[in-house]
């Protein structure tokens, strides 16, 4: 009879404990499935939860089954089944926050919502900060990329040792032409490039560690023709694409200095030097990224150079001073400029710190010395190696290489919320 009663209590206070974990996570889970049926809509979708947060693992269970309960009030039916469409929540979390991010998938496209949960109080949600990136994947290959540009006339992917266009098909990309690059000394361990688009439009100007080639498009040919042509060259890499008028914020009374920055690479490394062109009135440091970015001055706008250094330290070259930025703890080495309709018109994507099985790319906003999160993160299928504005500002593209070796380029945009 005793045995029975201590059974009983056990079981009791085993249920309480387990309504209580379900009740601390409902509002989370409902703000959360909110914000997925509203991507997503009615239908079917699979279901996963990754942890890497302190959330005990007993737990997840009752997580799990409020996110399902919750969806399925929306008309989506959730479960660890196949589907076309997928749900990848993640609970992560780091000193400061604890934030649960779903990555919705439908096809080659990926959303993100996310909540912010304040550990050990009442739980608070937000959309995102006002604004949400997304992804399409344009090209997987098994081939090393650096850098690509899309024409009108193809996609130009760089790789170490070649340039390689790709025509499209009604599904894909084709490989079209392969022209080698001609290296004659040995290439670092991770290899960077860069790519442009030609004045006109129609070609392009691609550099890797001591070459560079140009591309041109002759429609006179019968069916088109890509003429290439690689040099070797240890002139300036073209860097960063100057700001035009429209990446200007639409409040700038003064004129954006248009004018193209250009970098020395290190070619037995992986990195640039510090010397740049025209020079930015101060020593810089050796850096692995750089973008441009629009700032207040008393005549209307100029431009910065942020640069991400290989010590780590993120920097901003503004007026001929160095100046320190805050809030750069978790970026990674890649950085790019994105111009949107959302909060300050022009924001900093940066990739996650370290070299992470799963990546992750995020928006800042630099109202000062400070870069102040505007979206969640937006998870990757793998470690970013490489990131760059597209020639629209309006996207950037990033390289990601996954844990098998592949690599996947995909177009990053965003939405406001």
């Amino acid at each position: 009879m005793k045995l029975f009663w201590l059974v009983a209590v056990v079981a009791g206070l085993t249920g309480i404990a387990a309504s209580a974990a379900a009740s601390q996570w409902e509002q989370p889970a409902a703000a959360l499935a909110d914000q997925i049926a509203d991507i997503l809509g009615p239908g079917q979708a699979r279901l996963t939860i990754r942890n890497l947060s302190t959330v005990p693992t007993g737990e997840i269970p009752a997580i799990r089954e409020l996110l399902k309960q919750d969806l399925k009030t929306h008309g989506v039916l959730a479960s660890g089944a196949e589907s076309a469409n997928s749900i990848r929540v993640t609970l992560s979390e780091n000193q400061h926050e604890r934030l649960w991010v779903a990555e919705v998938v439908e096809g080659n496209e990926t959303r993100v919502a996310m909540v912010h949960v304040e550990p050990g109080i009442t739980q608070q949600t937000q959309a995102g900060n006002g604004l949400m990136l997304q992804k399409q994947t344009v090209l997987t290959t098994d081939d090393v990329v650096l850098a690509t540009l899309e024409t009108t006339n193809g996609l130009v992917v760089v790789e170490p040792e070649e340039i390689v266009i790709y025509s499209r098909t009604s599904e894909s990309w084709r490989v079209q032409k392969r022209v080698g690059i001609g290296q004659k000394k040995p290439l670092a361990r991770d290899p960077r490039g860069v790519i442009f688009s030609s004045p006109d439009g129609e070609g392009f100007e691609a550099s890797v560690a001591g070459m560079v080639c140009n591309g041109a498009y002759l429609p006179a040919q019968p069916a088109g023709e890509w003429k290439v042509r690689c040099r070797e060259s240890d002139d300036p890499w073209q860097l960063l694409s100057p700001p035009t008028p429209q990446a200007a914020p639409a409040t700038s009374t003064g004129n954006v200095d248009a004018s193209p920055v250009k970098a020395f690479y290190n070619a037995a490394r992986n990195y640039f030097t510090g010397i740049v062109v025209p020079s930015q009135g101060v020593d810089l440091p050796p850096f692995y990224s750089a973008a441009v970015v629009p700032r207040p001055a008393s005549s209307g706008f100029q431009v910065a150079v942020l640069l991400n250094g290989i010590d780590g330290k993120v920097q901003l070259s503004e007026g001929g001073v160095l100046k320190p930025l805050s809030g750069t703890r978790d970026w990674g080495s890649d950085i790019a400029v994105l111009r949107t309709e959302c909060g300050a018109g022009t924001q900093i994507v940066a990739s996650g710190s370290g070299q992470a099985a799963s990546d992750s790319l995020r928006a800042y906003e630099l109202p000062g010395q400070e870069a102040v999160p505007v979206s969640a993160p937006l998870a990757t299928n793998g470690t970013v190696t490489a990131l760059w504005t597209a020639p629209n500002n309006k996207s950037i593209f990033a390289v990601v290489r996954s844990a098998a070796d592949k690599y996947e380029v995909d177009r990053v945009t965003a939405s406001c919320n």
